[in-house]
């Protein structure tokens, strides 16, 4: 891993030197009238991309920064600034290093909008102000599809970044009859439920989100679907505990992320790796309230899945429902191979280490036994320390009967319980590995070698 983690930070490095030279002839540059303070953006151990002075004054070069306001936003949180974001999108993507501006000090109300590519390299879409979403369903227009709000569509090379708010508004959403919370068994009612996901980029390249507060999603805050290339720093993520569906991050089908000094509170996931990631690396991320930082689910619908190379380190997991989770669905096919979990700090967490691959969102008649699953290999847990919520055991590891978990190592894991007895019972079935240092407490299930079926189990990966 030292290997990939070496030639990652490299990739991450040449990522921000074009970034950077993209922008340096930007500071300064403007299309605004109104004297204000410059961005005070802190300086990120991982160097951030410059951001220009959210009200530098008139500038006759002021040629490459395309305030909204020029382009008629009124951002005064009633207005509806849609147009005016399309249109300064069209003249930013048309130049190199072009900023689309929001500036601080104004909330600007749009709707359901995509930001098509491809455009000039050195995009920035830069947010000091507020940018909010339609209060609730009801206000949400006709016309619009309600599965999505912001979407970055075919890009390279773009930044979203700033000191301000994008604000989702869901708690109307979060209401609709037909989430589980609303209903006393957990299980949902019949209903229109589509609710949108704040921020989604899809199929692009090189993407940097920094600085950002994004809070109150109806559902997921940020999505990337079939994107490669993707850097998030010092990006703050914030909804309710009991607030539904509300993932923080989430990764599907992209690949070579860095995630890093991060805090995310929500009612979901902090972060969900879905199929067809690999190569991810989250450093320094707070997590919770939450349900953890999850891979999975994987296998829904006897799909195949693969997701390699995942790395979570020098993290912190408190209040949560789950803390670092694996969860595949019964008939699925594929693998999750190369995961490392190091230096992970529990706090009040139930669920700890968890390995679930009968994981079923029905609670009532639960989902048929199956014979194939996805294959979960190669994966270490070093230095998780900590305490655990004591109404379940801190280590589950229940894997497939047919298609057995392999080559688990345990190293340096002590959780203890927050509150009341120690819990020494930890679960294991079908799970194989090696404990490098004793256990607290002792996981004297995680059978030693490797299991008879193991020539069987190639069936099972990706190429």
């Amino acid at each position: 891993m030292s290997v990939i983690h070496g030639v990652f930070m490299l990739w991450i490095t040449m990522i921000l030197l074009v970034l950077v030279h993209n922008l340096e002839n930007v500071e300064g540059r403007h299309h605004s009238h109104k004297k204000g303070k410059k961005n005070q953006h802190p300086s990120p151990p991982y160097n951030a991309p410059p951001t220009v002075p959210s009200d530098p004054g008139n500038s006759p070069s002021d040629c490459n920064v395309f305030d909204v306001r020029s382009f008629g936003a009124a951002g005064d949180g009633c207005s509806d600034d849609t147009g005016a974001f399309r249109e300064a999108w069209k003249a930013a993507c048309e130049v190199e290093s072009g900023v689309v501006l929001a500036p601080q000090d104004y909330i600007f109300m749009i709707t359901s909008t995509i930001f098509s590519g491809p455009c000039k390299p050195g995009l920035v879409f830069q947010v000091d102000g507020t940018l909010m979403a339609p209060d609730g369903p009801e206000n949400w227009p006709e016309e619009d599809k309600r599965n999505q709000w912001l979407v970055f569509y075919k890009l390279d090379q773009m930044i979203l970044n700033g000191t301000g708010i994008l604000q989702g508004n869901g708690e109307q959403w979060w209401d609709l009859p037909c989430k589980p919370h609303r209903s006393p068994e957990g299980e949902p009612v019949s209903g229109p439920c589509d609710s949108p996901a704040m921020i989604r980029f899809f199929m692009s390249s090189n993407l940097v989100v920094a600085g950002l507060k994004i809070q109150n999603s109806p559902q997921f805050h940020v999505k990337f679907d079939g994107c490669e290339g993707v850097l998030i720093n010092e990006v703050s993520l914030y909804s309710p505990k009991l607030s539904p569906n509300t993932d923080g991050i989430h990764l599907g089908n992209t690949r070579d992320v860095g995630i890093y000094n991060t805090i995310i509170s929500n009612g979901d996931d902090c972060i969900s790796i879905g199929p067809g990631c690999s190569n991810v690396e989250i450093d320094g991320v707070t997590c919770g309230p939450s349900h953890g930082i999850s891979i999975g689910s994987l296998g829904v619908h006897n799909s195949q899945a693969c997701v390699s190379n995942i790395t979570v380190m020098n993290t912190k997991i408190r209040e949560s429902d789950n803390g670092i989770r694996i969860k595949t669905w019964q008939g699925g096919t594929g693998s999750v191979t190369g995961l490392r979990f190091e230096k992970i700090e529990m706090e009040n967490v139930r669920n700890c280490i968890i390995i679930d691959q009968y994981y079923c969102l029905s609670k009532g008649q639960g989902c048929l036994n199956q014979t194939s699953g996805v294959h979960v290999n190669d994966v270490s847990y070093r230095n998780i320390k900590g305490t655990y919520d004591v109404r379940t055991p801190p280590i589950h590891f229940a894997c497939s009967d047919t298609v057995a978990c392999t080559n688990i190592t345990m190293s340096d894991v002590e959780l203890m319980p927050h509150e009341g007895h120690l819990l020494d019972d930890p679960f294991c079935w079908n799970a194989y590995g090696v404990q490098e240092t004793m256990t607290i407490p002792p996981l004297d299930c995680l059978r030693q070698g490797q299991p008879d079926t193991l020539i069987e189990l190639s069936q099972y990966e990706c190429n």
